[in-house]
């Protein structure tokens, strides 16, 4: 792996649903960003995700803590 590459599949985050039905959708990179990944949690429910050379972002629809290393988010409030 090169370098730019093990940055880019090094990224990882972990989404702690505080309430049922929060929506994790992976959206791609490149050129036209599309949903390529879909999950569902309920309440208590934990997800690793890892960014990669072909996910580029997270969405999350519903109230949930994010933990990443700049920090804790709070989504949906």
């Amino acid at each position: 792996m090169d370098n730019l590459e093990d940055k880019l599949s090094g990224e990882y985050v972990a989404i702690k649903a505080v309430e049922n039905g929060v929506t994790i959708i992976g959206l791609t990179r490149g050129r036209d960003t599309k949903f390529h990944h879909t999950e569902k949690l309920d309440k208590g429910e934990v997800l690793l995700a890892q960014f990669t050379e072909n996910t580029s972002a997270i969405k999350i629809r519903g109230k949930a803590t994010v933990y990443c290393r700049y920090g804790t988010i709070q989504s949906g409030e």
